[in-house]
């Protein structure tokens, strides 16, 4: 799975850990500062009604933030952008339909529930987590 840019050979997964931790923080600051100004404007437009909707709205924004980000054509969170990351599928690499995406999002959310899940990367020989095989994809440098 070794490429070559130039005359440098480069491994698609050299790094990817640390820079997908990178690209976490940048998109939950990302996702956190979208999820404000949508819960701000929905206070305004119905006269503090929406009070109620701030727990409901984080998940919601997340899964669109990804599923449509990653789907799209860079394949990527702005954050996995930022670090030179791209989502593929596992099998053939080709682009991720947006179903893998948004899933991948609930998957990944859901293990926050289990942190102990995130040590499997640890252990795998291609760097997937546990949200990454039940979505079926894989996180390697952008080429």
């Amino acid at each position: 799975m070794t490429q070559f840019v130039g005359a440098y050979r480069v491994d698609p997964l050299s790094g990817v850990r640390t820079r997908r931790i990178v690209a976490l923080v940048f998109d939950l600051i990302l996702v956190s500062m979208l999820v404000f100004v949508i819960w701000f404007a929905l206070v305004i437009l119905t006269l503090g009604l929406a009070l109620i909707l701030l727990p409901p709205l984080y998940p919601f924004v997340a899964f669109f933030y990804n599923g449509l980000t990653v789907s799209g054509r860079k394949m990527g969170t702005p954050g996995m952008r930022l670090m030179g990351l791209e989502m593929r599928m596992h099998e053939g690499g080709a682009r991720v339909p947006f179903i893998n995406a948004a899933a991948h999002a609930i998957f990944f959310y859901i293990s926050w529930f289990f942190p102990p899940v995130f040590l499997v990367s640890l252990f795998d020989v291609e760097k997937r987590c546990v949200h990454d095989m039940l979505a079926g994809v894989t996180v390697v440098r952008r080429m």
